[in-house]
């Protein structure tokens, strides 16, 4: 299974790079143009996602295998809305995205398989304790990340840029 986890979080890496270099190509009257997407704007969906990784992660840091790798999350600060708008310009929203495809990278890395079935036990943001198991709100957390790029992707289609291939398969080494 940790395979699998890995192979998303590069997949995870690999879109989002794509994503941030297409979106540069736009000034940034474009990129926080309201274009009737679920967070306005390419900039406010690109701050949606980074808003739900940091909770997610802060999350993920409390379990026993990830409290050590995760540390470097706990230097962003708490979202509190899930339209909070972290940041208002690309390039510090990239530097962003790019530290926490960091720490997802080194998180799945040192990741046991037998964690991945453990519990993790946490509060959503409406304070609400739940308890599941780690491995599935990990696979939770990158169907996300995955949702919101393919609106990133429209958006920024219909802003006249191409992301390029978009398909996990791309990453998928051949047998």
């Amino acid at each position: 299974m940790k395979a699998h986890f890995t192979l998303l979080a590069q997949y995870n890496q690999w879109m989002n790079e794509q994503i941030y270099h297409a979106a540069a190509q736009l000034n940034e009257q474009q990129l926080k143009q309201d274009r009737g997407a679920f967070f306005a704007s390419i900039l406010g969906t690109l701050n949606h996602n980074l808003v739900g990784d940091i909770i997610w992660l802060k999350r993920f840091a409390n379990h026993p295998e990830a409290k050590q790798v995760l540390q470097g999350v706990h230097a962003f600060p708490q979202p509190t809305a899930l339209d909070e708008s972290l940041f208002t310009e690309l390039n510090a929203c990239q530097q962003a995205r790019q530290r926490l495809d960091e720490l997802i990278i080194n998180l799945i890395a040192e990741l046991a398989d037998d964690a991945l079935n453990s519990p993790l036990t946490y509060s959503s943001m409406k304070g609400q304790q739940a308890s599941k198991a780690f491995g599935l709100l990990l696979l939770h957390f990158f169907n996300h990340q995955t949702h919101h790029r393919g609106q990133l992707t429209t958006l920024l289609s219909q802003a006249g840029l191409d992301t390029g291939v978009t398909d996990l398969l791309a990453l998928i080494p051949n047998h």
